[in-house]
């Protein structure tokens, strides 16, 4: 699992909602079959398929901020107010996970985890901005209990990827109040049985990509494949790599 298909089995663990998790092998290119395409263009987990969409019909949704907006649209409640001033709070902030935290974050992971052989820029250029917004969590979370004042989608969307903060360069024993706010998370049962999900896959797929399924995920083998490239067809919502 990524932390953006996290992200999605958290929350519908937190809203109570039935689902099923369908493993899709980045490592192996099924994010790239032509099943999988129509659900996810961009052909990039997580995706989902609700059979009960808007009218009874099913709709097919991909990248994970719209999922995380729809299903707590769908379910009601807290975790995105339907008040605008508390809405537009935690919209700015799953924003801010969208467009910083899951990019440069993202990129700090490549280059001091996966690259091929170090680049001593990239690691210094991500890790410095790893550690800016960092600073800037830590800051509003010395002003609020959580991202939006109270516990929703933006914490639910930051939260997975703040889990391997080590990877990013940092150490949460510099930032006290995102370790408060971690920690509260982390102990929440919806997060513990959405952070389960695949595990037992997951614990046969630990090693670093390397060779094809490194090409895959991140060289030439990335390519999207022909329309009528015969491949073993896979459609799901999360990975296993």
């Amino acid at each position: 699992m990524t932390p953006n298909g996290y992200k999605v089995t958290i929350l519908l663990e937190e809203l109570g909602l039935p689902y099923r998790a369908v493993p899709v092998h980045i490592g192996k290119g099924e994010q790239f079959t032509p099943d999988f395409l129509r659900i996810s263009p961009n052909g990039k987990i997580p995706a989902i398929v609700d059979t009960d969409g808007p009218g009874g019909a099913p709709l097919a949704l991909f990248e994970s901020g719209a999922i995380l907006i729809y299903l707590a649209d769908k379910a009601g409640g807290p975790l995105l107010p339907a008040d605008p001033r508390r809405r537009y709070d935690v919209l700015q902030w799953l924003m801010f996970q969208m467009g910083g935290i899951g990019p440069m974050l993202g990129q700090a992971h490549h280059f001091r985890r996966y690259a091929p052989e170090p680049i001593p820029y990239a690691v210094d250029r991500y890790t410095r901005e790893a550690t800016r917004l960092y600073g800037v969590l830590e800051e509003r979370l010395g002003e609020t209990e959580y991202l939006a004042g109270d516990y929703s989608i933006a914490d639910i969307a930051v939260f997975p990827w703040i889990r391997p903060y080590r990877w990013q360069g940092q150490d949460l024993v510099d930032y006290p109040n995102i370790r408060r706010w971690y920690d509260a998370i982390k102990a929440r049962p919806a997060v513990e049985r959405g952070l389960a999900v695949l595990s037992e896959r997951l614990e046969r797929n630990k090693r670093k990509p390397e060779g094809e399924a490194w090409n895959t995920l991140f060289g030439q083998g990335g390519k999207r494949p022909p329309a009528d490239d015969p491949q073993n067809r896979s459609v799901g919502a999360s990975d296993d790599a």
